[in-house]
């Protein structure tokens, strides 16, 4: 089995989150992308989120029940910081070491990359399916890196070709909070639950 992981915050989800999957799942023949609503997020200590029970109620809508798709709150339910390396790892005990897993994200996040907790044993637990391909020079593997680090890179990432959609959760709440459209910028169960719950209003 072949199982895409799809993680972060959701807030909200939106339809370049939905591309992604999509895309990944169609360009890896993914048997399932499994959705992962991150719970606290280190890489964005201090900024504040929604409720997680909002988030979750909000990529459960998004998925529908699609079965490509899976919602697991396995990061939602653990306490503390949520390290993507200890996620992989738990999916990894969960699936059986059968399964080849693929971490799904997008290129702005491959340039983070480095920095996050454990890089090298998030590549050996799993591929990085990235979206758009940087402009020769712009991948991250290059001199900066420690070279154990930007060979597994050049190893461990599986490009994904698909449109570029210039669609951010920030750039939604922004529309929201100043009483603007957000029709087809996230489906629409999620933009009903958002206006039923009065989120990103105000602030």
């Amino acid at each position: 089995m072949t199982l895409g992981i799809l993680g972060g915050t959701f807030d909200p989800p939106h339809i370049g989150h939905l591309m992604l999957a999509e895309e990944a799942r169609l360009a890896l023949s993914l048997g399932q992308v499994l959705f992962v609503p991150a719970g606290d997020p280190w890489r964005k200590a201090g900024r504040e989120l929604s409720p997680r029970e909002d988030r979750l109620a909000m990529v459960r809508l998004a998925v529908g029940d699609d079965p490509h798709y899976a919602v697991s709150t396995l990061e939602l339910d653990r306490s503390g910081p949520s390290y993507t390396a200890d996620t992989i790892a738990e999916l990894r005990d969960q699936f059986g070491l059968e399964t080849e897993f693929f971490f799904i994200m997008g290129a702005d996040s491959l340039a983070d990359f480095p920095h996050w907790r454990e890089p090298l044993r998030i590549l050996e637990l799993a591929r990085l399916a990235v979206a758009e391909r940087p402009e020769p020079g712009d991948a991250p593997f290059g001199e900066a890196l420690a070279e154990e680090l930007a060979g597994a890179l050049r190893q461990g990432v599986v490009w994904l070709r698909m449109p570029l959609v210039a669609i951010s959760a920030s750039a939604v709440r922004e529309r929201v909070r100043r009483g603007l459209s957000i029709r087809y910028w996230v489906p629409p169960v999620v933009e009903e639950y958002i206006r039923q719950h009065g989120l990103y209003v105000g602030g």
